[in-house]
């Protein structure tokens, strides 16, 4: 780790979004799905552990559980449904950092420099929001954000604003391009991806062989 690298870590808190409602996976809780034995978000926890000075869970159910992985849990505060903006929300006004991070909670291949990725396209731009491209589309809910938005974000959706790209465009953004890591967003969004992420997580877990070998 570089000083640059830790420089940034120390200014940035990770978010990790657990607060949906899964309904395409029939309601259930989607971090606590295992994968591979672990739960998902343990997989998510240990991909931002070293690019984040601390990690924060929003989660509006299951809180006992999702504390058992040792970070904070923190609810949006309003039992109405409103959408992973809610959840950025909860983490900025929560956050001791200037930055946050935001990322999903069925999201285990997580790249090792994601948060310094979002960092330079911020320096480069010169912006308040960076969004994770993967070369083809946006990637809304992987995002850096400073914590001075929160006052917005809380007018916009105490206004009725659900759409993560409308109040992205409210402010512009620069886009940090992940193209050559678009494992980052494969996540579980029905039953039949779990199998597939299954047997890809697992490759990642291989060790390399040396052709001795």
């Amino acid at each position: 780790m570089t000083a640059t690298d830790e420089v940034v870590r120390d200014q940035v808190t990770g978010i990790i979004l657990a607060g949906g409602l899964a309904r395409r996976m029939g309601g259930v809780d989607k971090g606590l799905v295992p994968i591979n034995g672990r739960p998902m978000i343990a997989w998510v926890i240990d991909a931002l552990r070293l690019q984040v000075a601390d990690i924060l869970i929003n989660a509006n159910r299951s809180h006992d559980e999702y504390g058992e992985f040792g970070c904070p849990v923190i609810d949006d505060g309003n039992r109405e449904f409103r959408g992973p903006l809610a959840g950025f929300a909860s983490g900025m006004q929560a956050a001791k950092t200037p930055w946050i991070v935001v990322v999903p909670c069925d999201s285990p291949l997580i790249c090792s420099d994601l948060v310094r990725r979002l960092q330079t396209a911020l320096a480069n731009a010169g912006s308040q929001i960076a969004v994770a491209h993967d070369g083809e589309r946006l990637q809304p809910v992987f995002a850096m954000l400073h914590r001075d938005l929160l006052a917005d974000l809380a007018e916009y959706l105490d206004g009725g604003g659900r759409k993560i790209d409308h109040w992205y465009d409210r402010h512009g953004y620069a886009t940090a391009d992940f193209s050559d890591a678009i494992d980052t967003f494969s996540n579980v969004n029905a039953p039949a991806d779990k199998q597939e992420l299954e047997e890809e997580l697992a490759k990642h877990e291989q060790p390399n062989l040396t052709e001795d070998e």
